[in-house]
């Protein structure tokens, strides 16, 4: 199994358009908003999430470019973890591939009918809550009931969900977490064997978000690292690679002593582009 990824950053990227923080300014390596291409033979694709950066994402990995025919593409499908705009509106970047097949949970779905109907207009998707990457094997795990901002539904969740995508042929085992409220029940079971997961790394600290105004961590949906660095430490095994990360993550900062602390867990904050064999 093949994993690149696409995107590293939370909604808006790092820097971000409207953002003149010190991290902002601070001449960083950039980081689109968050994506992942998965592959169990290199020559069929599908997305993890589809940011709104999927354009250039895709041109800017040779594997993902369209060929060899004039209208061919090796990307076969969309996985969505959650309804939030940073990881849908990509879809709309994709209209010209009308009928490119997008899984996720009834809830999303629902959540995105608006969406929905300005793509049927281009060719009618195949919208399903049954996930099927063609020699890869997946498994969902609901991580978390918060919905989007704009969804005015009262429907249960769940709202967001993690990946866990294992190759048979391998043995390799892939996990997905992007989002999470919390440490949910199941995840440790869930992430237990895995080689690689990638988990919400939005936030670094509780309190973050103070700096410039915003609502606290929880309230966003995102788990902060400094409590997912115990966690994980109870689980040697697997690669931790953070992602989703905020603009205002000082881990972003290499020689911050945030990063040094991400880095003294084992785990990695890894740069767009970044790709793993599994």
């Amino acid at each position: 199994m093949r994993v690149v990824l696409l995107g590293t950053a939370a909604g808006g990227g790092c820097p971000q358009w409207n953002c003149a923080c010190a991290l902002c300014t601070a001449g960083l390596e950039p980081r689109t908003q968050d994506c992942v291409a998965v592959s169990a033979d290199g020559a069929g694709w599908y997305l993890l999430n589809c940011s709104p950066d999927i354009r250039a994402q895709i041109l800017g990995t040779p594997a993902l470019r369209a060929g060899p025919g004039p209208r061919e593409t090796p990307v076969r499908g969309v996985l969505l973890t959650d309804a939030e705009l940073d990881h849908s509106l990509g879809l709309l970047m994709l209209r010209e591939g009308g009928g490119l097949p997008v899984s996720a949970p009834e809830t999303v779905l629902h959540g995105l009918s608006p969406l929905r109907a300005i793509l049927d207009g281009y060719g009618s998707s195949a919208w399903t809550s049954t996930f099927d990457v063609p020699g890869l094997r997946v498994s969902v795990l609901p991580v978390s009931d918060k919905k989007p901002k704009y969804v005015s539904s009262t429907q249960d969740g769940p709202w967001v969900v993690a990946y866990r995508i294992e190759d048979p042929a391998t043995g390799g085992v892939l996990v997905y977490a992007p989002c999470l409220k919390s440490w949910p029940p199941g995840f440790d079971a869930f992430v237990a064997d895995a080689n690689l997961v990638l988990l919400d790394g939005t936030f670094y600290a509780p309190d973050e978000m103070a700096g410039v105004g915003g609502p606290d961590q929880l309230a966003m949906g995102h788990l902060p690292i400094t409590t997912s660095l115990a966690r994980i430490a109870a689980h040697p095994g697997p690669r931790w690679a953070f992602t989703h990360i905020n603009n205002t993550n000082p881990a972003l900062d290499l020689a911050s002593p945030e990063h040094a602390a991400v880095r003294a867990s084992g785990a990695s904050l890894p740069p767009d582009g970044t790709e793993y064999t599994l």
